[in-house]
């Protein structure tokens, strides 16, 4: 994943998630549920949870690859330092990448994360 990340590794600690869901701030949409927390580092750190409630393995991957790849091509606007997990809820299932893509975005802008937009809403 961070290969293709200029801004961002992956979070992969058990340890690392737990504080992020028992510290950070967490807005939830239809399809996502996002946890924020600022980790004192130049980069963001994300991590992404798609449990087995969400569907068997192939769905449960390509909802991973669908959410990876929103934030992959939208990681400039995030504002660094950041520690976010992302949980996909079980309506991901059927979402298109259009849907997943508007939901992170949306959450991004409820946790006033993003570089782009003015919070005058």
């Amino acid at each position: 994943m961070a290969k293709n990340m200029r801004f961002s590794e992956s979070l992969k600690k058990n340890n690392d998630f737990k504080t992020v869901y028992k510290n950070g701030k967490s807005y939830a949409n239809k399809y996502l549920v996002m946890y924020v927390l600022e980790n004192n580092m130049e980069i963001n750190r994300i991590g992404l949870s798609v449990s087995k409630k969400v569907g068997n393995s192939v769905v449960r991957h390509r909802v991973t690859r669908l959410l990876r790849e929103s934030y992959r091509l939208h990681e400039n606007i995030f504002n660094g330092g950041l520690d976010i997990v992302v949980v996909a809820r079980n309506n991901a299932a059927s979402a298109t990448y259009a849907d997943i893509e508007s939901a992170l975005l949306h959450l991004g802008k409820l946790h006033r994360i993003l570089k782009i937009f003015f919070y005058n809403e």
